[in-house]
């Protein structure tokens, strides 16, 4: 009786492991500090005209959705911008300029969406 006990006991703490395992996978790659700042700060500075997860669309028609800057250029490029304060094309983007740690960070949560 026992041994069936824990062989049961080992049975099922094997079941919430491959569960446990599962649901990890699911949920994407692991999320350290340094990415969830950068998440905070887009979901912060930039949701309101970017698609900054990896579905749904920009706000603004023309405001790329985060997920797709790595098609267009290595988002780790985006640091010298981020410091000396993103300018482009259209007046509709706010002049965004970020410390270093912030930099940082969200191109560690933009490299997530890759």
């Amino acid at each position: 009786m026992k041994t069936s006990i824990v062989l049961a006991a080992l049975g099922f703490a094997g079941f919430a492991a491959t569960t446990a395992v599962a649901q990890i996978r699911a949920q994407g790659p692991a999320q350290g500090p340094q990415v969830q700042r950068g998440q905070a700060f887009a979901q912060a500075q930039c949701v309101g005209c970017h698609a900054i997860g990896r579905s749904g669309e920009s706000p603004l028609r023309t405001a790329p959705p985060f997920r797709t800057l790595h098609l267009r250029y290595p988002v780790e490029n985006l640091a010298e911008s981020l410091a000396e304060g993103i300018m482009t094309a259209h007046p509709a983007m706010p002049q965004v300029r970020l410390e270093a740690g912030e930099i940082g960070d969200f191109i560690a949560y933009l490299k997530t969406l890759e």
